[in-house]
């Protein structure tokens, strides 16, 4: 009878493939959190009427450089992706058009 010969591995995935997945993991954590943070800046500025247009902005600022301290290197993606969106807010709320 042939039996099949104990390699020393456990059943779990090899370490790279976990590594990898880890890393798949945290990156769409830190995307959720940077998603809701453009969500709750944009409430702020679109609902709270005693900011001022100075103030609506450093918040739209501190959130673009939160979100390239969470992605150092994809300032084109913020600008593509949030960045209008954050403007339009901003034209909206201080009626900039």
């Amino acid at each position: 009878m042939d039996f099949p010969q104990h390699t020393g591995q456990d059943a779990s995935l090899p370490r790279s493939d976990e590594e990898a997945r880890h890393a798949r993991e945290e990156e769409a954590r830190k995307i959720r959190r940077l998603q809701l943070m453009i969500s709750m800046v944009s409430s702020v500025i679109s609902q709270d009427l005693s900011l001022t247009l100075e103030e609506a902005s450093e918040l739209a600022a501190g959130a673009k450089r939160a979100a390239l301290a969470m992605f150092p290197d994809k300032e084109l993606a913020f600008d593509l992706l949030y960045k209008p969106r954050l403007q339009r807010i901003l034209r909206e709320r201080f009626r900039l058009h």
